[in-house]
């Protein structure tokens, strides 16, 4: 007699047998599984490539790499078509754990169990990473917003594996175990969200106008930079509320004028500001006085007059001594926000690009000045 052994090397009758027996379980006690099948990174640099005719990169389509750098499939195509499996997985509650670097998000990851024959004939390939998948059970008809539609629930698939509890006395494998995440308001799935909100009225908007937080998080953003600049104001220093006294040519106090000023007469016109120090120029003339601005100087004026320049970079105010304009300050106290024309250790000393010459060697300051300052022979790194 042969021998009685469970296993076979070929997958008979018994698999078969198995194999429909979980299935059906999967009809009767799974959930519906839509799933929006990844065909493969999109070539953005064929410009002859369309949505209808898409141009892959390296050969096959759902196994090749765009980006061979970063290893990333940012430019995705999915197609067009929504296929229906069944799926199982534990609900589990998503909690959000204090712990002692914050508040952070658990239990935000799906484990699922499809069936391997059932998901291969539906698909055409088995599943991958890539694939996005839509739990239509969990789409929330009472959302707290001002939209007629309801919020659906999408996952992007980030492993796939056998699951261990698919294997049958039989030896062999029944089930694929998915690693679920939710999907996010990124360049990898702009077609996805770019699917109509309603299916019955596409006019109405899309995926991405009802489930991404960028405006959300960019009205944020803009709250906090507006608040930070009514609290931190500019950069430097404020010398605006002091008074500027008139100096003589020699640099000394003209005593004249000031005692004229204090006595509320004719308001002193100074040739330079009386501070010195971290990014005190500004672009308004010292004591409040009345200036002019634009990108040429006026053909008439008057000794003492001002003028702001507003051609230069940063703004420069000039005074007329009577014959020409000669310069008194720029205007360096900008918005903290301003990172193109701001002058501050943020750019000149974070984002240094200057260099200098130690040693007869020229050194980045953007860089260790460790190695350069080695003796010759001690370069090594140990």
């Amino acid at each position: 007699m042969p021998r009685l052994s469970l296993y076979k090397p070929e997958r008979g009758n018994d698999y078969a047998f198995l194999d429909k027996s979980i299935s059906e379980m999967f009809t009767i006690g799974g959930t519906d599984v839509f799933v929006h099948k990844y065909l493969g990174p999109k070539d953005v640099s064929n410009d002859a490539a369309t949505a209808d005719q898409p141009s892959y990169v390296g050969g096959s389509a759902e196994t090749s790499i765009q980006d061979m750098l970063f290893l990333e499939n940012r430019d995705r195509k999915y197609d067009p078509n929504i296929y229906n499996l069944r799926g199982i997985y534990n609900v589990q509650d998503i909690d959000f754990d204090l712990s002692q670097f914050g508040l952070f998000l658990s239990n935000d990851t799906l484990f699922m169990t499809i069936h391997i024959s059932d998901s291969v004939r539906i698909l055409g390939r088995k599943a991958m990473a890539g694939d996005v998948i839509e739990l239509p059970h969990l789409v929330d008809e009472h959302a707290l917003n001002d939209y007629s539609v309801a919020l659906k629930r999408f996952y992007v698939i980030e492993d796939v594996n056998r699951a261990s509890e698919g294997f049958s006395p039989t030896w062999y494998p029944h089930l694929y175990r998915l690693k679920l995440k939710q999907i996010y308001d990124g360049q990898e799935f702009k077609e996805i969200l770019d699917l109509p909100a309603n299916e019955e009225e596409p006019g109405e908007g899309s995926l991405r106008d009802i489930l991404s937080t960028y405006e959300v998080e960019m009205q944020i953003n803009d709250a906090v930079v507006a608040q930070a600049e009514t609290d931190a104001g500019k950069s430097g220093y404020d010398t605006a509320h002091y008074y500027s006294l008139s100096t003589n040519s020699d640099g000394s106090v003209d005593l004249e004028t000031a005692q004229t000023d204090a006595n509320g007469n004719t308001a002193a016109r100074p040739a330079r500001s009386g501070y010195n120090g971290y990014l005190l120029g500004t672009t308004d003339a010292p004591n409040g006085a009345e200036f002019g601005m634009g990108i040429s100087f006026p053909l008439e004026s008057q000794a003492g007059d001002y003028f702001l320049r507003t051609d230069f970079l940063p703004k420069r105010l000039f005074r007329y001594n009577g014959s020409s304009w000669t310069k008194m300050q720029d205007g360096v106290r900008v918005n903290m926000s301003q990172t193109d024309t701001r002058n501050t250790q943020k750019t000149s000393f974070i984002n240094n690009t200057n260099s200098s010459n130690i040693a007869g060697e020229t050194i980045n300051e953007r860089q260790s000045l460790s190695k350069a300052l080695r003796p010759k022979g001690l370069e090594t790194d140990n």
